[in-house]
C-alpha cells in the first residue's frame, strides 16, 4: 500500500435503499481497481463487506464497512452503508464520515424510500452526490424512468453523464456524454474491459438529447462557459474544460451527475471510478470544519491539513470475534503514525494506536502513516467509543458528533434461563457502544429490561447478536407501562398497629387527612400534631410507611403520585412504641384511608411528531383517532406534512411498524414523554382487571 496525501485521497459514502446494489457495487469497483483479489456476491455470502455473520445468514447489508479501490494514481475510500431504515444510524455515519455520496438506485425500483433517505442525509451535510443506477442488466432496468423518477422525487439538478446501450439483458454498453464515445463491454471479461467506439447510430438521436441537456446545465453553472454556449460554440467546449465546470457545479450543490452499469458483470465500473477521480472534491478542498476547545465554549476550525494539530472522530465501532472492538474513524486534521498516542479530551484518556490499518472488507491492511483526510482502524482502544475525538493534549478539540437518530421502538426482554441478568446488562452495554442507535435500561417500576432500536429487524439483529456474543438467549414481551394512581377526593382516618406477644409489645397509632394535589406535583407530607399526641422521633417513620405504602398503589400496584398527607393526631405507649411500630401505622392509615379518596389510574402520555407524505395523512391521522390519539395540528413542511398528536404510551406498541405499512414505509416519526393523564373508566377497569389477574398467578 502506498503513502496517499490529502489530495489524492476520495471519501465516497455508498448510500441507497436496501437491495439497491451497494454492497455489489463497492465489491466490483475494489475489483476493477485491483485492490482486491476476488469479485464476491452478495447472494453467496462471500461479498467484500458484507462478512460478519448477521449479514452472510441475511444476505443483506447491517454494519457500515470500509474498503478502498486504488484509480490512477488516486486512493477512492468506500464506506458501504446498510440500506434498510431500521440501519439508518449507519447510513447516516457513512455520510457525515465521507465528502460526497454515491446513491445507489436500482434500475429496476427506482427511487425507493431509502433512497429518499440518504438524499435528505446528504443535503443535511451540503456533500456533493452521484446518482447511479445499478443493475442495467436486470430484466425490466428503465434507465429514462428513472432517471425522471430522480428529478421528480430528489433533485430537478440531476443531469446524465452516461445512458446505457440496451437495457435488460440485452445492455451491453454504455455512452459517456463527457468522451463522446461508447463503450462496449467484452463478454466474458471480469474486470470490466470495454472496446471504445464512436456513438452508435441507434443511440444518435438520445445521445444529442442528452448532450444538449449537459452541456446547457454545465454551461448554466459557468459565466465563461454560458458566453460561449449562448455564442453558438457549445458544441466545442473541450474534455477538460468541462470537467472542471462540472466539478465546481457539483461541490456548490448545482448539478448531480447521473451514471449506470450492472455490478456483477462489472459494466461501468471503471467509467465510475474515473468520474469519482475527477469530480469528487479530495479531503483537501473541503475546507476546514469548526470544533469546540474541550471545556470550554471556545469555537476552533481545523483545516485538512497535515500540518495541523491531529484531530480524527470515531464514527464506527465494530466488535469482531478475537480482535475485540476495532474503531473505524476519519482524520479531519494533521497526520498520525503507527504507534502514536493520542488524547480523547472527553474521556480524559490517552490512547496509543498500536496497529494502525486501514480496511480493506474484514482484511486489515496495517500502515505506517495515515494523512488528513483519511479514514482508518485502530483495535482495543481502552476507553473511545463511537462519536468520541481522538486530538491532542496540546489541541484538545472535540469535533461535531454524528447526529444519530433516536430509537422509535421498544420492547420488554427476559432470560430464557434464570440468573443470567447480569450477563444481560454486560452485553446491551457493549451492544450499545457498537450501535448508538440502540439503547436500554432497566425500568424499575415494572420491573422490566427494555431494548430501544430503529424497528423490529434493528432489534432482532441486536438480540441475535446478544446470543452470538456473549451466549445469553433472551426473548421478546410486550413492555409494561409505567401506570401511576392518583386521588380526586379527600378523606381521613386511623392506623393502628398493636401487637403485643408476651414480652415487648408494638404500638402506633396515627390519624391521617389525605387531598389531591395537581398534576405533577408530587407527594407532600405535613406535621399538623400537637400537644405531642405522637412524639416527634416517630413522625418520620409515620411518613416513610405512608411513602412504602404509596409506592404500590390501592387499585393496580401502581406508585400513587400528587396527593398531600396531613397527620394531625394519634397516640403511643411509653414502652411499646418504636419507629417501626409507626411505620407500620403509617401504612395502614394509607391503606385505610386511600380508597375512600376516589382513587384513579393515570397513564403516561406521548407528544408524537410524525412525517408523512399528504396521501397518507388522512390514513395516519384515522390510524391515531383509533389509538385514543388527540390530534392537535398539522402543517407542510417540504414535500411531506407534520402532524403533531398526543397519544397514551400504552396505545404506541409497535407503531413505527403500523406507520410503515401505512405510508409504504415513507412516515416516521418521534416520540417524547409529555406527562401523565386520567386512563377512561372501560380502560382502567381492564388494566385493574390484569393487575388481580397477575397478583393472583404470583400469590399461587
Amino acid at each position: 500500500m502506498r503513502d496517499y496525501a490529502s489530495t489524492a485521497i476520495r471519501n465516497v459514502a455508498v448510500v441507497g435503499h436496501g437491495g439497491s446494489g451497494k454492497t455489489s457495487l463497492v465489491d466490483a469497483l475494489a475489483f476493477v481497481a485491483g485492490s482486491s483479489k476476488r469479485h464476491g456476491r452478495v447472494r453467496e455470502g462471500t461479498a467484500l463487506t458484507d462478512y460478519s455473520p448477521d449479514e452472510t445468514e441475511r444476505g443483506y447489508s447491517i454494519n457500515l464497512a470500509l474498503a478502498y479501490a486504488e484509480w490512477e494514481g488516486v486512493k477512492i475510500n468506500l464506506v458501504d452503508t446498510p440500506g434498510y431504515l431500521d440501519f439508518a444510524g449507519d447510513a447516516m455515519a457513512g455520510v457525515y464520515a465521507a465528502d460526497a455520496s454515491l446513491i445507489v438506485l436500482g434500475a429496476t425500483a427506482g427511487v425507493e424510500v431509502g433512497t429518499e433517505k440518504v438524499w435528505q442525509y446528504t443535503q443535511e451535510c451540503g456533500h456533493p452526490a452521484i446518482f447511479y443506477l445499478s443493475m442495467m442488466d436486470k430484466e425490466h432496468a428503465d434507465f429514462e424512468k428513472v432517471y425522471q423518477a430522480i428529478r421528480e422525487r430528489l433533485t430537478p439538478k440531476a443531469i446524465p453523464v452516461e445512458f446505457p446501450i440496451g437495457e435488460g439483458p440485452q445492455f451491453r454498453g454504455i455512452v459517456n456524454l463527457i468522451t463522446r464515445r461508447a463503450h462496449v463491454y467484452k463478454h466474458g471479461t471480469k474486470t470490466g474491459e470495454y472496446d471504445e467506439r464512436a456513438v452508435p447510430p441507434e443511440q444518435a438521436a438520445q445521445y444529442e438529447r442528452y448532450e444538449r441537456d449537459l452541456i446547457e446545465t454545465v454551461a448554466s453553472t459557468d459565466d465563461a462557459l454560458l458566453e460561449r454556449y449562448l455564442e453558438g460554440e457549445g458544441g466545442e467546449i473541450a474534455h477538460d474544460e468541462l470537467v472542471r465546470a462540472m466539478r465546481a457545479a457539483l461541490r456548490r450543490g448545482e448539478l448531480y451527475p447521473v451514471l449506470c452499469g450492472a455490478s456483477e458483470l462489472t459494466y461501468g465500473t471503471r467509467a465510475l471510478l474515473g468520474e469519482i477521480v475527477e469530480l469528487v472534491p479530495s479531503p483537501a478542498e473541503g475546507g476546514p470544519v469548526e470544533a469546540e476547545r474541550w471545556g470550554s465554549a471556545e469555537r476552533m476550525l481545523v483545516a485538512p491539513d497535515d500540518e495541523a494539530g491531529f484531530s480524527a472522530l470515531v464514527f464506527k465501532t465494530i466488535s469482531e470475534p478475537h480482535v475485540g472492538d476495532v474503531s473505524l474513524f476519519r482524520i479531519r486534521s494533521g497526520s498520525v503514525r503507527n504507534g502514536r498516542e493520542v488524547y480523547n479530551p472527553a474521556r480524559g484518556a490517552v490512547e496509543k494506536l498500536n496497529h494502525l490499518c486501514i480496511s480493506q472488507g474484514k482484511e486489515k491492511i496495517e500502515v505506517p502513516i495515515l494523512h488528513a483526510g483519511d479514514m482508518g482502524v485502530v483495535a482495543k482502544l481502552r476507553e473511545t467509543h463511537t462519536n468520541d475525538t481522538l486530538a491532542t493534549q496540546a489541541a484538545p478539540v472535540v469535533l461535531p458528533r454524528v447526529p444519530f437518530p433516536e430509537p422509535v421502538m421498544h420492547v420488554a426482554i427476559e432470560a430464557k434461563v434464570r440468573g443470567e441478568e447480569d450477563k444481560i446488562s454486560t452485553g446491551l452495554a457493549k451492544l450499545h457502544e457498537e450501535d448508538p442507535t440502540f439503547q436500554w435500561e432497566y425500568n424499575s417500576d415494572v420491573r422490566q429490561t427494555w431494548v430501544r432500536g430503529l424497528g423490529e429487524r434493528h432489534l432482532e439483529v441486536i438480540l441475535g447478536r446478544l446470543a452470538r456474543k456473549f451466549g445469553v438467549h433472551a426473548t421478546q414481551t410486550k413492555p409494561k407501562i409505567p401506570y401511576r394512581e392518583t386521588i380526586k377526593g379527600r378523606g381521613e382516618g386511623q392506623g393502628k398497629h398493636k401487637k403485643q406477644t408476651g414480652g415487648r409489645g408494638q404500638f402506633g397509632d396515627c390519624w391521617i387527612r389525605m387531598a389531591p394535589l395537581p398534576r405533577g406535583a408530587g407527594y407532600v407530607f405535613e406535621d399538623q400534631v400537637v400537644g405531642g399526641a405522637v412524639p416527634s422521633k416517630f413522625i418520620p417513620a409515620v411518613d416513610r410507611g405512608i411513602q412504602e405504602a404509596a409506592a404500590r398503589g390501592v387499585l393496580s400496584g401502581c406508585p400513587m403520585v400528587d396527593f398531600k398527607v396531613e397527620l394531625f393526631d394519634g397516640s403511643y405507649h411509653t414502652v411499646d412504641s418504636s419507629e417501626m411500630s409507626f411505620k407500620l401505622a403509617g401504612i395502614l392509615a394509607f391503606r385505610n384511608v386511600a380508597p375512600e379518596c376516589k382513587p384513579v389510574l393515570l397513564e403516561p402520555l406521548t407528544d408524537v411528531e410524525i412525517l408523512t407524505p399528504e396521501e397518507y395523512l388522512g390514513a395516519v391521522m384515522g390510524d391515531l383517532s383509533s389509538r385514543r390519539g388527540q390530534i392537535l395540528g398539522s402543517e407542510p413542511d417540504g414535500r411531506v406534512v407534520r402532524l403533531k398528536a398526543v397519544v397514551p404510551e400504552a396505545e404506541l406498541y409497535k407503531y413505527a411498524t403500523q406507520l410503515h405499512s401505512l405510508t409504504h414505509g415513507r412516515g416516521t416519526y418521534r416520540a417524547k414523554f409529555k406527562g401523565y393523564a386520567e386512563v377512561p373508566p372501560e380502560v382502567a377497569a381492564k388494566v385493574i382487571e390484569e393487575h388481580k389477574r397477575e397478583a393472583k398467578q404470583e400469590e399461587g
